[in-house]
């Protein structure tokens, strides 16, 4: 026999069940009022219907879009399962949450720009003409509204009628008069977007990676590199192991180069980089090129008042010390003996591939100087092999000369 407390106890089924189903609800009110109207979302598209693309946002349940909101001119529909889109809270009902990327240019969305003012979702709206100070655009069918020249792009346009007839996305700056006086800025969209991806790169790069890159602009200490929504600053110290003069002699804009992050500055929003980083070291083989004895052609590339520096390679550079320019007189500058952009045979002295230092002379002297060794070498040579009467230093040096004359 039951007693009052068995008969009013729920089996364990049907309590979980229920406790399941209360838990679901509640969960999902919860997820839902994460997000406000007007709040924007990056989604990744899971299914295109016919009518409606069904997106994840990260929030219980899936959201929804307007597939028309995806259609070309054609009526062919641009989103594909797994595209990152930006979309706008609209609303909520029976666990199916309504996103948009705009609103439409129908009816219905003529009762809705105001409320588009409000919440921050972008209005799609048609170029009509040009009129003093920016441009006439049409809203929601029949309503009007203006864009100023400087908020139609992120740069001012060489061709403002070039807009004329197009039909973009704006975002409402200013709704007055119940609609009777409203201000839409392209531009605003533009840079939100720009920062999107800007964040997007951040989070992506590190120090040290290499990247494809654009080159955008040229200056006279370097070039600016855009790197998929991010510019990055390339000093010209860092264009080529070479010394660079004129930036435009190497790169030019638009230009695709691979380039190294040298260093991230995220608060001031600083990239660094570096084109030479991705060549390979002259310095790595300097060794093996130059070794010590052997005799080189460069050219005189920078005179100093303690010697004159010659490239013997793109990269490589060696100093010829001032003592060593005056064939045994003093001088006071190398430009007594040099000019820059000469072309000299050059001795190598020594290589210092840590410090990256490569120390020369002219040749000229130089082989003088091995000329004269050996000659001394030779008669020393032949003095110790013969007994006696061979003559002085001086006989030797005589004999050469007679002999180098036949």
């Amino acid at each position: 026999m039951l007693d009052n407390d068995d008969l009013e106890q729920p089996n364990e089924d049907e309590s979980e069940g229920e406790s399941f189903a209360e838990m679901f609800e509640q969960s999902a009110k919860q997820h839902t009022r994460w997000l406000e109207p007007g709040q924007k979302v990056t989604a990744r598209v899971l299914k295109v219907g016919t009518e409606w693309i069904f997106i994840d946002t990260g929030q219980k349940g899936e959201g929804v879009v307007d597939v028309k909101e995806f259609m070309d001119l054609d009526g062919h529909v641009t989103a594909k399962i797994g595209d990152s889109i930006a979309a706008y809270f609209l609303s909520s009902s029976h666990g199916e949450m309504r996103f948009t990327t705009r609103i439409g240019g129908g009816a219905s969305g003529n009762a809705q720009l105001e409320e588009a003012f409000q919440s921050g979702v972008p209005v799609e709206g048609m170029v009509e003409k040009e009129i003093k100070g920016g441009y006439e655009i049409k809203l929601a069918g029949t309503t009007r509204a203006f864009c100023p020249f400087s908020q139609m792009s992120l740069r001012r346009t060489d061709n403002p009628a070039a807009f004329i007839g197009t039909r973009l996305p704006f975002r409402i700056t200013a709704y007055d008069e119940k609609g009777r006086n409203i201000v839409v800025s392209r531009r605003a969209l533009l840079e939100e977007e720009q920062r999107r991806l800007r964040e997007e790169v951040q989070a992506g790069i590190s120090e040290g990676m290499t990247v494809s890159g654009t080159v955008t602009s040229l200056q006279d200490y370097g070039a600016f590199v855009d790197i998929g929504g991010l510019e990055g600053l390339l000093p010209i110290s860092e264009i080529g192991w070479s010394r660079v003069k004129d930036v435009s002699e190497v790169l030019s804009v638009g230009q695709q180069i691979k380039v190294v992050i040298k260093t991230i500055d995220r608060e001031k929003e600083r990239i660094s980089l570096s084109l030479k980083d991705t060549l390979a070291n002259p310095w790595d083989l300097a060794v093996q090129t130059y070794p010590e004895g052997s005799f080189h052609t460069g050219v005189v590339s920078r005179l100093a008042p303690f010697g004159a520096f010659v490239t013997l390679t793109d990269g490589i550079d060696g100093l010829i010390h001032i003592s060593k320019l005056g064939g045994g007189k003093r001088i006071n500058h190398p430009r007594e003996v040099l000019k820059e952009g000469e072309a000299i045979e050059v001795k190598v002295e020594s290589v210092d591939r840590a410090e990256r230092r490569i120390s020369l002379s002219l040749a000229g002297a130089a082989r003088a100087a091995e000329e004269e060794e050996a000659t001394l070498s030779e008669f020393r040579r032949q003095a110790d092999e013969a007994p006696t009467g061979m003559g002085t230093f001086g006989d030797l040096l005589l004999a050469k000369a007679k002999k180098n004359k036949k």
